[in-house]
């Protein structure tokens, strides 16, 4: 992470504190106030507690105690609410009962983290496997670890002891990972209302969800809780909100040649990111200027587990920003339930958003955008004048979790979604993988360059882009919608133009035919296809890859059959 200078952090403090409309109708902060409430940038703050830490031995269960404690003097100290999520040995635990039970329900929620400690696995009748009473790895700590009928009894058993301590059933349950099957069994018989999971990340802890909607909240297929599905009658009718605040610049390739990435995140504990007041001003500043379609959403807060003394910079740094903004109307902070319940009121299927990055921290000149849909995602990625279309996946209800049906029997757990492009696993250190943008000039190819793009939503559901170009007169044109993207070259001069796929030497792509009107792709055995509605495909001759080339001036990707 680049080093940011106290001048600089003073500077996006500034900007996000006095200039700055709390609007995202145009991607630069001077919208309307009739988009207000239907853009709103919406905050969670969500901590969730264990009773223990078998990791660190000085790590108590007094010390994690101290943390809730102090994360609720911070908030209180602010008349900030949220949402505290127990796992089910913190929840029987008398201490934290009469903590939580002592704060306003009209401003905090008290919900369930879904981790398996010995105790839970216990009382629902199981035989406990794991190495210490808590055990973090997927085939214990998770309910991936059961099969479907014992997942359903670790169900009752928090729900029944949940409600004889509260009263209630809790309305929201998330972690790292839910299967599809427990989170239906958790909506149809105690009508919980939200759930989270974590980012997009390959291998950090053991734990890979790669491909995903990339951040806001999505319906999941009723087979596949990592998949987005496509019709209302294939999903489960509870969003699923992504955790942590992820870079959406640097997270991406973090850790590229690597067994697994790093974390670039809003979580307060890292301080090259959440605990760094340069880094937190920016992605604030950014998540309240930049384009978002319908929404804007980011999880604050923290695990106990990191310890009070680990996350208090960051807490103390974030918290008072998260105040002011809200204070001037510029973002909601509300409770996981709350933001639940108004996508389910606002959303039969899930909606097209998007993530908008137009100033990089620091002297960089990076940009980026992320556009998901219940169809696709893609990522653009603007550095030294070009552009990199860096991730392509593509969403299918149908494409099953192996989870479902089957316990896994490994101490990690991989969540896909299908790749079209995949810049960080189709890349070494040296190639990097992606879709660029080409001219033919003189026989040669050659990268087009431009200048700064503009991003905006011009009606719901639609994002474009408008690239000007300095190689030639003229600008590229995107427009991306729920289903498609379109891409056109507005020039005086006709221009032979491309864009071209290329991949690091020895990777394993999808592409089991490209022909000119659709590739046909097979991942871990499922069968799917992008169609070129307009424009022609043709294998590259440089290496595995493909390059698509306009017809009448556009190229018109279809993902959606």
């Amino acid at each position: 992470m680049r080093k940011v200078t106290l001048k600089s952090t003073i500077q996006y403090s500034l900007l996000i504190l006095t200039g700055l409309s709390p609007l995202c109708s145009d991607g630069y902060g001077q919208g309307n106030p009739a988009d207000k409430e239907t853009s709103p940038r919406i905050v969670n703050i969500i901590n969730f507690i264990r009773l223990l830490e078998p990791r660190d031995r000085r790590i108590t269960e007094d010390v994690l105690y101290q943390t809730v404690v102090k994360q609720i003097e911070l908030m209180n100290k602010y008349n900030l609410g949220g949402t505290f999520l127990l796992q089910y040995d913190a929840l029987i635990d008398p201490r934290y009962q009469q903590l939580l039970k002592s704060l306003p329900r009209d401003s905090f929620e008290i919900g369930a983290w879904w981790e398996i400690p010995q105790p839970m696995a216990e009382k629902a009748g199981l035989k406990w496997r794991g190495r210490y009473p808590w055990d973090w790895h997927a085939n214990i700590g998770f309910t991936t670890g059961y099969t479907p009928a014992e997942r359903e009894k670790l169900a009752d058993v928090y729900m029944k002891d949940f409600k004889d301590i509260f009263g209630y059933y809790p309305k929201s349950v998330a972690s790292w990972f839910i299967d599809a099957h427990t989170l239906s069994y958790l909506y149809r018989k105690y009508q919980i209302v939200a759930s989270a999971n974590c980012k997009d990340q390959y291998g950090t802890d053991g734990y890979t969800l790669w491909g995903g909607y990339w951040n806001q909240a999505y319906y999941p297929s009723k087979i596949n809780s990592y998949m987005p599905a496509q019709h209302a009658e294939n999903q489960i009718p509870v969003p699923v909100f992504r955790m942590l605040g992820s870079d959406p610049v640097r997270q991406y390739d973090s850790g590229l040649g690597t067994n697994g990435q790093g974390v670039i995140t809003l979580e307060p504990v890292y301080r090259h990111a959440g605990g760094d007041s340069a880094w937190v001003n920016w992605y604030f500043r950014e998540f309240v200027k930049g384009e978002c379609l319908e929404f804007a959403y980011v999880q604050a807060g923290q695990e106990n587990s990191f310890t009070w003394d680990a996350m208090k910079k960051g807490l103390e740094i974030q918290i008072p920003l998260i105040t002011s903004l809200r204070d001037q109307k510029m973002i909601r902070v509300e409770t996981l339930a709350e933001s639940g319940n108004w996508f389910r009121e606002n959303y039969k299927v899930t909606p097209a958003t998007s993530v908008t990055i137009n100033e990089d921290i620091g002297e960089t000149n990076l940009k980026s955008v992320w556009f998901n849909s219940r169809f696709y995602r893609i990522n653009f990625l603007w550095e030294n004048s070009t552009l990199r279309i860096r991730d392509i996946h593509i969403f299918n209800e149908k494409f099953p979790s192996v989870y479902e049906t089957e316990p896994t029997t490994s101490n990690e757990c991989r969540f896909f979604t299908l790749p079209f492009v995949d810049g960080f696993l189709w890349s070494t250190p040296q190639q990097l993988a992606g879709m660029r943008l080409k001219i033919m000039d003189d026989g040669k190819e050659t990268a087009l360059t431009g200048g700064v793009p503009v991003i905006t939503g011009p009606s719901s559901g639609t994002l474009h882009i408008e690239w000007p170009l300095k190689s030639i007169e003229g600008s590229l044109l995107i427009d991306m919608t729920e289903r498609e993207i379109k891409m056109a070259m507005k020039s005086e001069k006709a221009a032979d133009w491309f864009l071209e796929l290329t991949a690091a030497d020895k990777k394993e792509l999808p592409y089991r035919k490209i022909s000119r009107s659709r590739i046909d792709c097979n991942f871990e055995g499922f069968y799917y296809s992008v169609k070129a509605s307009g424009g022609i495909f043709t294998s590259s001759e440089s290496g595995p890859g493909f390059k698509a080339r306009p017809k009448n001036n556009k190229v018109i990707f279809k993902f959606s059959e």
